[in-house]
């Protein structure tokens, strides 16, 4: 038994299919679109599991158009131009269009997307597209105005229970043992109202019942086999935080084989790398910092690349990032100091700005001495002059502590040469 259950019951018919009644019950535009073979491209856009990818099949089966996949998470643009190919050559004279399934297609890139532009507009192809975000802000407008778009609904959990007896009533396997379910909640739970999902939680706990005995599944029993055996990455839940919490830490202990390790997992799990990416910019400055200022030119530049090619080259991007953060010098200096100068103004709160540094704009402000006094450092040797910058009441006080490293400990130098003994550096 080595097809997964969520596979074996995926449904082959639209009579057959769980949900969305509104666009394939009885009388839906998309449902007439199917029975009359007029099929425009389309975007298919809900939440995960709720059946975008079994629709697009059904659709080619019931058409009997042949079926190409494509995903944007390992897909380039040499892989879209070949399945264009290959359709182009099944195009016999009055042959229907091959559909074309991209799942996940906000993750291609604006080239990636362009690449598909000339197919879909030519007919060469009937492109379904699948995805969780909002298609109006991640696919392209001339894209998007070649396309209808359909909104899934997230499955109802009436349908989610009859998916879950069908299963144990009907396939193969499952129907072979004495299963019975006499709790839901965490069923339900786990999967998050996924379909796919519920199906693996049901097949992992169904696989503790004895060949001929009974099996009572209630949610004690869900939570202790989910705990002990399923390994789950929610972009949206507790485990999408766990893993990027492991990310951040290995790269802050300057561990890049555990970095690049969890960032595999970020990415294996279909996380948004953006997400990704603004985490390593923050960590190249809280976490790096002037250890090596390098660090968040690296990182600003990974978001931009990413961004320019998208998936799944980006991956080489976000590895070469993440592996050089992880073995970069590391300070927190900057992210300390910060900190600190937050707490003092909130204990100390509207401190007086120093007259001699501030702006005289007006012959008023002049007369009140605004800016008298004031120092220009330029005029200075080294352009440094020993002045008091901060308001009277916290005069002397140290916010920035240069950490034990050579970039920093050159700054430190610098700093004493400078104030001496004022800010003990």
């Amino acid at each position: 038994m080595s097809t997964p259950l969520a596979e074996r019951m995926r449904p082959k018919s639209l009579d057959d299919y769980l949900g969305q009644g509104h666009l394939v019950g009885e009388g839906s535009v998309l449902r007439k679109a199917i029975e009359t073979g007029k099929l425009p491209s389309m975007i298919f856009w809900g939440p995960p599991g709720v059946g975008k990818t079994t629709l697009a099949g059904i659709i080619a089966e019931q058409l009997e158009r042949p079926f190409h996949t494509l995903s944007a998470i390992n897909s380039g643009v040499k892989d879209i131009r070949a399945v264009i190919e290959k359709a182009r050559g099944q195009r016999f004279f009055s042959a229907s269009n091959p559909v074309l399934f991209i799942d996940e297609i906000h993750r291609f890139s604006k080239s990636q997307q362009d690449s598909l532009l000339g197919a879909v507009e030519k007919g060469i192809v009937t492109l379904i597209g699948a995805t969780t975000e909002n298609p109006s802000f991640e696919v392209i407008s001339a894209l998007l105005s070649r396309c209808q778009v359909y909104v899934l609904k997230p499955l109802e959990i009436e349908d989610l229970k009859n998916l879950l007896q069908s299963a144990i009533e009907n396939d193969e396997f499952l129907s072979k043992r004495k299963i019975q379910i006499n709790e839901y909640e965490a069923l339900l739970k786990f999967s998050g109202g996924d379909a796919r999902r519920l199906l693996n939680v049901l097949e992992l706990v169904a696989n503790l019942a004895p060949e001929n005995g009974k099996l009572l599944i209630t949610n004690d029993l869900v939570k202790g086999s989910i705990q002990e055996n399923m390994l789950l990455y929610d972009k949206t839940g507790e485990q999408h935080y766990d893993i990027a919490s492991a990310l951040i830490k290995s790269m802050r202990g300057s561990d890049p084989n555990a970095a690049v390790y969890y960032l595999a997992r970020m990415l294996v799990g279909g996380e948004d790398i953006e997400f990704i990416a603004r985490r390593l910019i923050i960590l190249a400055s809280e976490d790096i910092g002037l250890a090596n200022p390098n660090a968040l030119l690296m990182a600003t530049t990974c978001l931009q690349a990413i961004r320019t090619v998208g998936m799944p080259e980006a991956r080489i991007i976000l590895s070469q990032c993440v592996i050089y953060l992880a073995t970069s010098p590391k300070s927190n200096s900057t992210y300390t100091a910060i900190n600190k100068a937050m707490a003092l103004v909130n204990e100390t709160g509207n401190l007086s700005v120093p007259l001699e540094i501030r702006n005289a704009p007006t012959k008023l402000m002049k007369d009140l001495n605004y800016g008298k006094g004031y120092q220009y450092a330029h005029n200075h040797g080294n352009n440094f002059v020993d002045f008091e910058f901060l308001p009277k009441e916290i005069a002397g006080t140290k916010l920035f502590d240069p950490s034990d490293n050579p970039t920093e400990q050159k700054i430190a130098e610098r700093m004493k040469k400078f104030w001496k003994e004022k800010y003990g550096y």
